[in-house]
């Protein structure tokens, strides 16, 4: 069982920056792919990035590539998902995800979720 909890969601700028952090816990999590997914009012859950284990190989969504960037840090148990030049279409519910292993940009593939932190983007 891993336990996710993320922060760092809130009101942006457009053209600003905001930093998503994901906490990990329980058995064997950092052995763990990690990636943020988002949902907007309406839409279905998307892939955003996502990251391997060991950190060494990432996945970003080719919609935010430039602006987003994802790291994890193995010994704090953490996952960052920083976030520049803010538009208003990245307003969404922000989650953390967990599987075994490698990266999926598919939603069903993660069995373990965060409650999720909300981004609004304003001008």
């Amino acid at each position: 069982q891993v336990q996710l909890v993320e922060s760092g969601g809130g009101l942006g700028q457009v053209g600003g920056s905001l930093r998503l952090s994901c906490a990990a816990s329980g058995r064997a999590s950092s052995n763990y792919a990690m990636g943020w997914f988002r949902q907007g009012p309406g839409k279905d859950r998307e892939f955003v990035a996502g990251v391997n284990w060991n950190g060494g190989d990432t996945d970003v969504e080719e919609s935010v590539k430039g602006r987003f960037t994802i790291s994890r840090d193995n010994v704090k148990n953490t996952v960052i998902l920083q976030m520049y030049s803010l538009t208003p279409e990245d307003t969404a519910v922000y989650y953390c995800a967990a599987r075994p292993a490698v990266v999926s940009r598919t939603p069903g593939q993660y069995p373990y979720w965060g409650q999720g932190t909300q981004v609004t983007v304003s001008s």
